[in-house]
């Protein structure tokens, strides 16, 4: 009788088998201790804990409700030559009106400029707004430019300021300074860290990153702040967040004063100026996903009161200072002329 081969009897173990010590070496790899960050957690418990709450559970289906009536507003949006902020050979900044999503934006300046004027394919976003913010979007017509403004804005050398239109505790300061660490889990939201989290590791494989942000309270209930504001500017106070706010949630109390802000970032971190403004005890209006009022004064919001103000920078190529500015929103101008008018009868 003739005996088969051996590794004819199992063929599958000679394809196993490879790819099972590729797997392992792969993973021996990664948990090297050369590979691993110094702080990395080897566990759960040793995962950094965020400062601020997760997501109200109402903010789910709120914010799927918004994003299909966006997703429906982009689809009829066109722009015009009056939402032209600047423009010049290499640059276009443009006014986003809130409910807008920053692809569609992009698809409109395309469908706006001459096809002959600009090749379509090296149109670039240069900054980013979340879906329900208004205001200054600046768009370059050249890789060589965005690479420039790339490398601008992740020195902070581009400079800006919004408007918030908040509801929370009023606020003990005139002029804040506000540093924490940023981050999220793999699934997870945007939270606020501890500053001394910085650079640790998260879930997610990401790391703790550090973001600043400094705010002027403008008005309080219709009053003007903003002279007093001034006066004091060299009494800014300064907070490096380490522990949980003890005014996180307080605007869920019936005892809420509204509050206008102007925010000037000085790192670019995704919700930045809304996770701030959570920690800080006067979360934006009508954005629920940080604890923001959705109901107020008989009103309900279908999005934040966040505007993009301005955008200063050096021109990339020219060298010139560029100040954009973008026309207020209702909500905005109506806060300010309140706030200028009580100014008066003092």
């Amino acid at each position: 009788m003739t005996r088969l081969p051996l590794f004819c009897q199992a063929p599958v173990l000679r394809i196993s088998k490879p790819l099972q010590y590729l797997s392992m070496a792969a993973e021996s790899r990664l948990n090297s201790p050369n590979t691993q960050p110094e702080n990395a957690p080897q566990s759960l418990q040793n995962y950094p804990v965020p400062l601020s709450p997760p997501p109200p559970l109402i903010s789910k289906n709120v914010e799927l409700n918004r994003a299909l009536t966006a997703s429906s507003k982009s689809s009829l949006f066109s722009l015009s030559r009056k939402d032209v902020l600047f423009e010049d050979e290499w640059l276009i900044a443009v006014n986003k009106p809130n409910g807008i999503y920053c692809e569609t934006i992009l698809s409109s300046v395309q469908i706006l400029l001459n096809t002959d004027q600009v090749k379509l394919q090296e149109l670039h976003l240069s900054n980013r707004l979340d879906r329900d913010t208004s205001g200054v979007i600046l768009i370059t017509k050249s890789h060589k430019v965005a690479a420039k403004l790339v490398k601008a804005f992740t020195n902070h050398m581009v400079k800006k300021t919004y408007l918030a239109s908040c509801v929370g505790t009023f606020p003990k300061w005139k002029n804040m300074i506000i540093k924490s660490g940023h981050g999220r889990s793999k699934h997870g939201a945007w939270r606020v860290y501890a500053y001394s989290d910085v650079g640790r590791v998260l879930p997610g494989g990401s790391f703790v990153r550090d973001m600043e942000t400094s705010f002027d309270v403008l008005s309080v209930n219709g009053k003007s702040c903003s002279q007093e504001s001034d006066a004091n500017h060299e009494e800014e106070e300064k907070i490096v967040a380490e522990e949980k706010s003890e005014v996180v949630g307080s605007c869920c109390s019936d005892e809420r004063d509204e509050v206008v802000v102007r925010a000037h970032p000085r790192s670019g971190r995704t919700h930045q100026i809304r996770l701030h403004c959570q920690y800080l005890g006067i979360p934006i209006i009508g954005d629920v996903k940080y604890e923001g009022v959705y109901e107020w004064k008989d009103r309900t919001y279908e999005g934040h009161e966040l505007h993009a103000e301005t955008l200063s920078f050096e021109h990339p190529i020219t060298g010139q200072s560029v100040f954009i500015q973008a026309p207020l929103p209702l909500w905005a101008s109506q806060a300010l002329a309140q706030a200028q008018l009580s100014s008066l009868d003092v």
